[in-house]
């Protein structure tokens, strides 16, 4: 059976945009235990592998822009279209983030390290469940369990929220240790930051599948 050239492009779409997700929650992992385990040669090897992540996004992109050029698909197509074009840079930033903790890692892991690192790898391993869970709604269609990725987005905020006070009162405690609790508070900001790209993620699912727009939504 003759498969449509137009259903082919719509399913290397698809998978181009999973591989990319699933490199960007690669680089938050390694990233992450680069800080942790204080292996400055993974926070390296997390910046190095960043070309390749930019190199996925201008595919998918590309994709994007040979499948609206084909013809005019129909509503759903177009949607599914759009969505993924719009989760591709999100995905990409993710990405960035992921390098700002491994930039963070090279220059903390140079320096005594302040205490065990312990809500820093809850919050990450969160996030990147969320991202996970992200890309299965995409992968499946599934307004549904987007819905349920967007309620965890709190949880992630709680953490940060914990991380914060914690380590404005370490400054205040300990003025020598400012730079490196500055230092761990942006990389939690960034961790926040990826649970906010998610929610995104999963609002554009929600549209692709239900011609809804809930980003405003109270």
């Amino acid at each position: 059976m003759r498969v449509n050239p137009l259903n082919r492009e719509l399913a290397q779409l698809r998978d181009q945009v999973l591989l990319l997700g699933g490199e960007a929650e690669n680089a938050v992992d390694r990233a992450t235990r680069a800080l942790v385990d204080r292996d400055s040669d993974m926070a390296e090897q997390v910046l190095y592998d960043d070309d390749q992540i930019d190199a996925l996004e201008l595919q998918s992109d590309q994709t994007c822009v040979r499948v609206l050029a084909r013809q005019p698909p129909d509503e759903h197509d177009l949607r599914f279209v759009v969505t993924a074009i719009k989760i591709t840079p999100i995905l990409e930033r993710i990405a960035d983030h992921a390098c700002n903790i491994a930039r963070a890692a090279l220059d903390l892991n140079n320096e005594p390290q302040l205490k065990p690192y312990v809500d820093l790898p809850r919050m990450s391993r969160l996030a990147r469940e969320m991202l996970r869970d992200s890309l299965d709604a995409f992968a499946a269609s599934d307004p549904a369990a987007a819905r349920r990725v967007i309620s965890h987005d709190d949880e992630v905020d709680r953490l940060y929220d914990r991380i914060f006070h914690h380590l404005l009162d370490h400054m205040t405690r300990d003025p020598a240790a400012a730079g490196r609790a500055a230092r761990l508070l942006l990389v939690a900001k960034h961790l926040e930051r990826i649970g906010d790209y998610v929610t995104d993620i999963c609002e554009l699912i929600v549209y692709m599948t239900e011609a809804r727009v809930i980003k405003h939504q109270k």
